[in-house]
């Protein structure tokens, strides 16, 4: 069993990144925004995403996190017992990349897991590069970088494949 945490800025793509995933209904607490942000979308979440998956024989717990700040409390207490955790990056949006740097920091200083830096929506216009990412997040040097599109059942496949390969050499060190 794995249970891996999906983080990440507003907006980044969690709830679409499980959902696009899960062999189950995934279980939302979205709720109508009701600051300035409802101008980008009309719904977020504020307490979790959870999902669950089989790949390849083995059973992922994806939980995902709320991205506004206001609900911090949560985090924490989704990260008890993680094996690893993804922070997706919505690649369009530079002035969102210290906040995935802060999230990067704050996970990490949970429990010492694997994680992944997941630059989301690198299909569209104006997406920056990998390389830009990883400077303006500033993860671990040997922390893997990789794109992804959350909407897109294969690319999440990847990364989740990637992060399980991680958890399982860091099970076996």
């Amino acid at each position: 069993m794995y249970k891996i945490i999906v983080t990440g800025p507003f907006n980044s793509g969690k709830t679409a990144f499980i959902s696009t995933i899960s062999d189950i209904a995934v279980v939302t607490t979205e709720r109508k925004i009701t600051t300035e942000d409802r101008g980008i979308k009309a719904e977020t979440t504020v307490a979790m995403d959870y999902g669950r998956v089989e790949l390849d024989g083995r059973v992922l717990h994806l939980n995902g996190t709320p991205g506004q700040a206001r609900f911090d409390f949560m985090w924490e207490i989704l990260a008890r017992e993680m094996n690893g955790f993804i922070v997706l990056v919505d690649s369009t949006d530079p002035p969102s990349f210290p906040e995935a740097a802060d999230l990067i920091r704050l996970f990490s200083d949970f429990h010492d897991v694997p994680y992944l830096v997941v630059a989301n929506k690198t299909d569209l216009p104006g997406a920056v590069s990998l390389a830009e990412i990883r400077r303006r997040s500033n993860p671990g040097e040997d922390v893997t970088v990789m794109p992804c599109v959350a909407t897109q059942k294969s690319s999440v496949r990847q990364v989740l494949l990637q992060i399980i390969e991680l958890i399982d050499h860091h099970r076996n060190a």
